[in-house]
């Protein structure tokens, strides 16, 4: 198991939710923390309780859906403690529209937040991090990643992909001690549905009954901070929902027919 105390760590989507606890956990451990978020006041407000808790912290507000900017970002991360142990694309947004009523420029923005950005910021930081002896890559992606949900497409898309870019990355890096974790959540206490992006890009602004019933965010925190330190392959975060992750691996026609039953929100 590997030790946190002076590790460095990058969390995306950190000032809320599971990025937010699992950096207070991190910094609990006497960790060197860089949080990305679109919020810079509540970075503030998270790196504040953070220091308070232990651990070194800096925050580097950014939009993640502007994919040029990436390089400088990265850069900028890079230069504040001069390496990134544990790098945790966990930053995502959601869906609550059908696939043929969403605009195009929908599809376009949740992939490049959900998909790109994390793909981008891997890759400008792999070099580094085989020339430091290794690293950590821990993703976010859901249940929805392994099968397709109502009012989700392109958010399930994105969540797809993600597993098939870092699955292949852990099987061609892993000899240069590149780890990676996959987080896959089902319904959490977050404000993902709050903030999920309806057909014509608007704000959702409402809490689904299913997220407001899931784990807390410090529940989901504590299994990915103890799949990290082990370098998890994956890590499974939910209540009974995640029955249906191996109702499609062992039952796919029954997982199809359950998935068409399912309320959407």
């Amino acid at each position: 198991m590997q030790q946190i105390t002076n590790k460095v760590i990058w969390i995306t989507g950190a000032s809320s939710g599971i990025g937010e606890a699992t950096a207070y956990l991190f910094a609990k451990e006497g960790a060197k923390l860089v949080l990305t978020a679109l919020e810079k006041d509540k970075l503030l407000e998270v790196r504040s309780r953070c220091v308070e808790l232990g651990g070194k912290c800096e925050i580097l507000p950014y939009d993640l859906s502007d994919i040029d900017g990436l390089d400088s970002l990265v850069e900028d991360a890079l230069a504040l403690y001069g390496r990134i142990d544990v790098l945790f694309n966990n930053a995502g947004i959601s869906q609550r529209a059908k696939a043929g009523d969403t605009i195009f420029a929908v599809d376009q923005k949740i992939m490049n937040v959900n998909f790109f950005a994390p793909v981008k910021i891997t890759k400008l930081l792999l070099r580094k991090m085989i020339e430091q002896g290794g690293a950590t890559i821990a993703v976010t992606t859901s249940i929805s990643g392994r099968f397709g949900f109502p009012l989700r497409s392109a958010y399930s898309s994105s969540k797809h992909a993600l597993y098939g870019f870092f699955e292949t990355l852990h099987a061609e890096y892993y000899e240069q001690n590149i780890r990676v974790v996959i987080v896959c959540p089902g319904r959490v206490q977050t404000n993902i549905s709050f903030y999920a992006l309806e057909k014509d890009g608007k704000q959702h602004s409402k809490m689904d009954d299913g997220q407001a019933g899931g784990v807390t965010t410090d529940q989901a925190a504590k299994k990915i901070v103890k799949a990290i330190k082990k370098q998890k392959a994956e890590v499974l975060i939910g209540k009974k929902e995640l029955l249906m992750v191996y109702i499609k691996r062992f039952f796919p026609a029954l997982s199809r027919k359950l998935v068409r039953k399912i309320k959407p929100t």
